[in-house]
């Protein structure tokens, strides 16, 4: 089948990932005497649909898999979807509100069951984006963090983590939504910076000597005061601790104490302390006993704890009573204007409330020890490597971790109460029956935080507790590949979680990546209007869909014209189609260790042009090879040129640094590698050498000839699948029976691997210099204002004898008449010289001596700044002391040949400057 004339990658994606899913191709082997390879996909929300973090994410991981599955390994990336409690809770109920219909009204099991209709129809968007960026997950092992087995893993953690102590339930302050009515984790909290007050407010002394003055941003919680604080050292205050103060507005007292937590230098240095609504007063509160008064309701209002003016008050509707109260008592001293971080639901952008609440709690202290022992054992490694430091800050702070959301949707927790308020844990009800010895049980509302089923996702996905082959097999897996911002909430519990219940560490790696960003570097959100999404991406969309799809949400109008403007701006024709393998390699070249990624949109376009050489490049071998020749055969005559040994070694090289950039996570320095190796050099360079090869005279010429070109691009299409898997499967349909490869698809064909005996120095030398060459002759035609129609001949005077041989490449790649190797020095000549080294390269036309002169002296300057340059490295002690051997010696080399070129360009100009003179004294002149 010939190919088509121009690359179309949408039908080549649809149908090879189903031709690679249907045939089982993603899955593990299981083979016994393969090593094991496993990567764990970060369970994308079952709400979710695939944004550029994800899909750069699943392009790192897809092209590790296909990788080691070439390298014959059993492989398994292990894919699945986090039930996602708040998200798909929140979903689901406004779904049913625009139906009229409210959750409380349903009841629990009718909305549950609400939940799962909605997640088998709806549920599989982002899987279904993943396919269509090529990932080869095995999806016969997809699991759900809500599906029976890891709901049975979930259970049986929790129980025995309680019968072992460590897990509890406590009155402990948490962040808290008012509107969902939940806890929620500090990764569910945005805090941004808002513009609000700073309130100075008096609280008199009780003895009448006087006041002091409290700076607060929320007024509102002096009802629940228990102390001012001041700093223990602060000669201004430090004989007023133990006495106490009025509190306004309550008619209560509260004491004056001192504590290391109090910033002297901030506002007046007292500072109200509300152990109750604050984390940070919240520990000042344990270190003194101070008592714990919560004024708001799970809905944000205040309770009966405040007084009677202030009951039922919304938070801020109280905050402006109690400001207007206490001006009216003369005790509000002054208010300013402040800068201040607010902390708001990532769900509902309600300001979130610290709350003390009943919740449960996992006791994490002793297991995050052993985690860091982990770390610091080299068991785990983090790459980078600077990544360990906040894994250890992490962990040598971290907190009782709270594990109880008010929510329906999730793991419900496995606790039994009696009516005296007794609670019974275990795995099922019928067990809490046993233990309760035949009393009325009623079952704990909440459900689980997310996150501990995440904490699980190692070895629940892998069927613990049953001991399964894939259990034995997989764990630790190989690699975790996730974003620095969860190293805390998930990488590090689930390292405390696996251990504990099994033994081992999750992973041996954890690859953490950066932030991708736009063009600018801004961080991509719906509220700035710059967020791209791989879809459109992968298949164009026209822009009034784009400015719709970026604008249709917003409800401010101003926000919206703001942002149709700019992408108008930006985008003006709206957003091409790139193709999966385009938007891969981008994602690629871009995966630099420890920086965030800025996406442009015209990296995007260059890898589209690249996958196109390619296409345009096998489309011609094949045009040459088909039906030819290509000495497959082990008796075949051929002969290999330089030109063929030299692209031979080039691939050992390129094969060598591809397999190194995937060992130590350097996607950019492998799409790097591939793009020099198959752009620069297959197609530019060795392609348009064997032109002249295939004309050649001599049979075993063109045989060798025909025989490199194509087994050299099945490997490389080999070399490149990991990277972009749908092209280079397609050619390699064409191409590998060419190349004496058989097999139904390069999935499962070798990785090739480097063949050092391969690497041809001398060749490698010689096509170099016939590049500097060729660059050299096509600069000087250009700067003679030549056409490429008109060829002249050309005069190389060189000693060397390595260029023997290169005469009829030079004379086909450089567009001319004729080459002639002369070994003696140039006559005195006008025609046109450049200097290659020690080689001088001679143009025969006539020339206009002030021209060649002026010439020559900007091909001088030039040689000289370089020259400068490399001399102040190497006049450096710092550079000569601390750069590689081999750096220090290449810039003496470097050296030595510009000083070699500036002599011979010295000489040309001074003959040139002697004809001038001559030609100055001649009669007439």
């Amino acid at each position: 089948m010939d190919l088509e004339k121009s690359f179309d990658p949408h039908p080549i994606e649809s149908h090879w990932y189903a031709e690679w899913e249907s045939r089982g191709y993603f899955k593990a082997s299981m083979a016994p005497d393969a090593p094991a390879y496993c990567i764990l996909l970060p369970p994308p929300n079952v709400t979710g649909t695939l944004h550029m973090g994800h899909a750069f994410q699943h392009t790192l991981m897809d092209s590790l898999v296909r990788y080691r599955r070439m390298m014959g390994d059993n492989v398994l990336w292990q894919a699945g979807t986090d039930h996602a409690g708040i998200a798909t809770q929140i979903v689901v109920e406004r779904q049913l509100e625009a139906q009229g219909l409210e959750r409380q009204a349903l009841g629990r099991d009718a909305f549950l069951e609400k939940v799962w209709e909605w997640k088998e129809h709806s549920g599989s968007t982002i899987t279904r984006q993943m396919r269509r960026l090529g990932s080869s997950c095995d999806w016969t092992r997809e699991r759900f963090t809500m599906d029976q087995g890891l709901s049975q893993a979930v259970t049986r953690v929790f129980v025995q983590l309680y019968r072992e102590g460590l897990i509890y339930r406590g009155k402990r302050l948490v962040n808290w939504d008012p509107v969902l009515q939940t806890a929620v984790s500090d990764l569910e909290v945005v805090s941004q910076e808002e513009q609000g007050h700073l309130w100075h407010i008096r609280y008199p002394l009780l003895d009448g000597s006087g006041y002091l003055v409290v700076a607060t941003t929320r007024p509102e919680t002096l009802l629940g005061d228990a102390a001012v604080a001041v700093h223990p050292e602060d000669a201004r205050y430090r004989h007023l601790v133990g006495q106490q103060v009025q509190l306004p507005l309550t008619g209560r007292t509260i004491p004056i104490i001192a504590d290391q937590y109090v910033d002297p230098a901030f506002g007046t240095g007292c500072v109200k302390i509300t152990p109750a609504h604050d984390f940070n007063d919240y520990q000042v509160g344990q270190r003194h006993q101070l008592p714990l008064r919560s004024i708001f309701t799970h809905s944000a209002h205040i309770n009966d704890e405040a007084p009677v003016a202030y009951r039922g008050l919304e938070r801020f509707e109280a905050r402006a009573r109690v400001l207007e109260d206490l001006q009216a008592q003369g005790l509000l001293d002054s208010t300013e204007a402040h800068t201040l971080m607010v902390p708001r639901g990532d769900r509902t952008q309600q300001v979130i409330e610290p709350m003390l609440s009943d919740q449960w709690f996992v006791s994490t202290q002793g297991m995050a020890q052993q985690a860091l022992r982990l770390v610091h054992d080299n068991q785990i490694h983090f790459v980078p490597e600077n990544w360990t430091s906040t894994y250890e800050h992490w962990m040598n702070n971290i907190q009782d971790w709270c594990i109880s959301r008010q929510l329906w949707w999730g793991h419900r927790i496995p606790a039994w109460y009696d009516e005296a308020g007794q609670v019974y844990v275990a795995e099922t009800r019928q067990e809490a029956e046993r233990l309760a010895a035949g009393k009325t049980l009623h079952q704990d509302e909440d459900v689980l935080d997310t996150w501990f089923s995440s904490a699980l996702w190692p070895f629940s996905t892998l069927g613990w507790p049953a001991q399964t082959p894939e259990l034995q097999t997989f764990l630790p897996s190989s690699v975790l590949v996730t974003g620095f911002d969860i190293i805390f909430f998930w990488v590090a519990r689930m390292v405390m979680m696996t251990h504990h219940f099994t033994g081992q560490v999750p992973f041996r790696e954890v690859y953490v990546t950066g932030l991708v960003r736009d063009a600018h570097g801004q961080k991509m959100s719906k509220s700035k209007g710059n967020v791209l999404d791989p879809i459109d991406l992968i298949d164009g969309i026209d822009l009034e869909a784009l400015v719709k799809k970026r604008t249709s949400h917003l409800m401010d109008p101003k926000q919206a014209a703001s942002i149709e403007k700019s992408t108008r701006q930006e985008y003006p024709r709206g957003i091409p189609s790139f193709g999966t393998d385009a938007l891969r390699f981008t994602f690629a070249s871009l995966a630099t260790h420890g920086r965030d990624i800025k996406f442009d949109l015209q990296r995007c376009e260059g890898y589209r042009n690249f996958c196109n050489k390619l296409w345009n490049a096998t489309r011609y071998v094949l045009m040459n090879v088909q039906g030819q020749d290509c000495a497959l055969e082990a008796d075949a005559s051929y002969t290999l040129s330089v030109a063929d040994r030299w692209i031979v070694s080039r691939l050992q090289e390129a094969e060598a640094a591809l397999h190194e950039a995937f060992r130590t996570y350097r996607f950019d320095l492998a799409a790097r590698a591939l793009y020099e190796f198959l752009w620069d050099e297959y197609c530019d360079w060795y392609l348009e050498l064997a032109k002249t090869q295939l004309t050649d005279s001599n049979p075993d010429v063109q045989r060798g000839t025909r025989r490199t070109l194509v087994r050299v691009l099945e490997t490389t299409l080999r070399l490149a699948h990991p990277l972009i898997p749908f092209i280079t499967e397609a050619l390699w349909q064409q191409v590998a029976p060419l190349a004496g490869k058989t097999g139904p698809s390069l999935m499962l064909q070798p990785y090739p691997r480097p063949q050092r005996e391969r690497v041809d120095t001398q060749a490698t030398a010689q096509i170099e210099r016939l590049k500097a060459l060729v660059n050299a002759c096509r600069t000087l035609r250009s700067e003679m204002h030549l056409t490429p129609a008109e060829r002249v001949p050309l005069r190389i005077f060189s000693h060397e004898a390595d260029l023997h041989g290169l005469e009829g490449y030079l004379q086909f790649l450089a567009r001319l008449s004729s080459v002639e190797i002369c070994a003696q020095e140039p006559p005195q000549s006008t025609t046109p010289v450049a200097v290659v080294d020690d080689v001088r390269l001679m143009l025969i036309v006539a020339i206009d001596l002030a021209t060649e002169q002026q010439r020559l002296q900007r091909q001088r300057d030039k040689i000289r700044e370089e020259q400068v340059k490399c001399q102040a490295k190497l006049t450096n002690p710092k550079f000569v002391e601390r750069a590689p051997e081999a750096v220090v010696v290449q810039e003496k080399e470097r050296l030595a040949r510009f000083t070699s070129t500036l002599a011979e360009l010295e000489q040309q100009l001074s003959h040139l400057q002697s004809l001038s003179v001559n030609s100055a004294l001649e009669p007439g002149h």
